[in-house]
This record gives C-alpha cells, structure tokens and sequence, in this order.
C-alpha cells in the first residue's frame, strides 16, 4: 500500500519511525516549513519529522498549507493509496482527504469521541481523567469525527505531566497504528461511527488557561501544573513578575489562596489543602528547585503568590 504521511512534531515521530520498520511503501511525506529560530530568528530549524524522513531518503513536502493547485499536483504525483495523518496541525481539505483511494486515517491521543481537537493529552490530565488512549480514525471532513478503526486505552498516571503522557501515546499511537494497517491489508476492520451525544472537546492551550488559580483545590492546582508541564508551564506572580511552576504534589495543610505556608520545601496553600512545588522556572531564568528559588530572590513563609 502506498503511503504519504503527514505529521511534524515529536509526537508523530513514533508512527513515521514504526511505518519504516516495517518496510511501509512511503511514497512522500508532508510537513509543515522549517521554523526561525534564535534571537536574530536567523537559523531554520526543521520540524522533527523532517529529519527523520531526510535521514531515510523520503521526499518531502512542506506546504505552508495543504492546499492548491501546486500541492495537489505534488501529492497526484506520488499517487498515494493511503494518507496517515498524526498531529500534522493544519485541517486537511476535502480535495486532499479524497485523493488517496482508500482515503486517509488520523492518529488522534484520544479515546474518541472524547477529547475531539488539538490538546487532548493537556485536557487529560487538567480534567483529572482516569484513562485516556489513542484512536485511529477514518478521516471526513469534521474536526476529529470519522468512523473509528481502532482504540487503545491507557491509565493516566497519578503524577504524569503532559509531556510524559505525549511520549507514551505517541508510542502506543505508533503501535496501534501498525496493528489497523494490517488488519486493512486483511479486510477485518469494521469502522465503528462516533456517538456525537457523547463527544467533548479540547481546544487550543491559551494564555489564561495556564494561570494558576489558587482558590482552587490543591488537587486541581496540581493537574493544572502538571498539564502544561514541561510546556508552555503553568504560572503565577511573584513580586509583579510572572513564575511558571513544576513537579506538584498534594498535601494536607491550610491557609489563605497563594500562601507561601514554607520554603524547605516550596508550599503553597489552594482553597484545599497545600500543594509542594518541586520545581519553578522565574522569567528569564532556568528551571530551579523551589528550594534554591525561595532561598535566592523568592518569597518568605507568609508572603502571598498571585
């Protein structure tokens, strides 16, 4: 079966790397442009997907969006059977889903129709799930709606990060993956359409969704941390200056909202309980131990995070 991949950051590196392990004929892959990089944003540094294609001889591709006329000749051209498509980053129009003649199939961090959109694994942990998983699907022209093919559940650990989860599914994505393409080749999948009643959804991690609220409680305070960690970090102010804050646990303990109730080791009292720090990066600066943070310029037993 001929296929053209699409995908760019490290989490869709697993699936491309599982596709040439097991000798996929991969006819092309699409990504999207290298980005400028540095103070002077002089250095182009390619998307991870890139490399790994460029360091296998694959032809790429790097539309600043997937669509044209000149795109569409280029990917006629590579006359693909099937398209795979694993955090790519751009919709993918209904002239470029159809091309392929078997169509296209996503790789979506997910169990479907949960988490439909572009940070399921970040809402995973914010929204305290027990589980999460990927799902293969048959891709239309809706925001992660097609037919399944095939799910895998995992449990969400109790103190795993966003970015610890990522590199889990995105393994699990690449296994997965494999086990449907050769249930295709059989003729044994049966697409299984998506209950819409029961969808939910998690759009893109803005700005304020990352603000830590200490009126919250110690646990919720906790997901929030551990949900954009190790990026874009979760954060609070400080003496009119932004922290972002890392390595959360949950304890017993009390005060006011963003009391700093001690400093060996950084604790912080939420609506309920307290929550230890193990880590915080102040703007401008590198990742520390809470600890050396307080002990430098951070706060006093009694001063207030914002």
């Amino acid at each position: 079966m001929r296929i053209v991949f699409f995908g760019t950051p490290a989490f869709a590196v697993p699936s491309l790397e599982a596709l040439i392990a097991e000798r996929a004929t991969i006819v092309g892959v699409v990504t999207q442009p290298d980005k400028a990089r540095g103070r002077s944003r002089s250095t182009l540094v390619p998307p991870p997907v890139k490399q790994v294609a460029e360091r296998h001889g694959l032809p790429v591709l790097q539309p600043e969006r997937p669509a044209g006329n000149v795109f569409l000749a280029a990917l006629r051209h590579w006359q693909p059977e099937l398209g795979v498509v694993v955090a790519y980053g751009h919709l993918i129009r209904p002239e470029v889903l159809s091309l392929p003649s078997r169509g296209m199939i996503n790789v979506h961090a997910s169990l479907l129709p949960a988490l439909r959109g572009a940070a399921p694994v970040n809402w995973a942990i914010l929204r305290g799930d027990p589980d999460t998983g990927v799902t293969i699907i048959q891709m239309d022209q809706g925001m992660d709606s097609g037919p399944i093919l095939r799910q895998t559940a995992t449990p969400v650990g109790a103190r795993e990060t966003s970015g610890e989860l990522a590199a889990r599914l995105a393994s699990l994505g690449a296994e997965t993956l494999i086990e449907t393409l050769a249930l295709m080749q059989m003729g044994r999948i049966q697409p299984t359409p998506q209950d819409p009643a029961l969808a939910s959804f998690a759009p893109k991690i803005n700005r304020q969704l990352t603000r830590l609220d200490w009126t919250e409680t110690a646990a919720a305070v906790s997901r929030r941390i551990r949900a954009f960690d190790p990026e874009p970090g979760a954060w609070t102010m400080w003496s009119q200056s932004e922290v972002k804050l890392f390595g959360p646990s949950v304890g017993p303990g009390d005060g006011r909202p963003g009391e700093v109730v001690a400093t060996e080791p950084l604790r912080v009292a939420a609506g309920r309980g307290v929550v230890e720090i193990g880590e915080v990066r102040p703007a401008g600066r590198a990742r520390m131990s809470g600890e050396a943070w307080c002990r430098g310029r951070g706060p006093n037993p009694g001063d207030e995070l914002e």
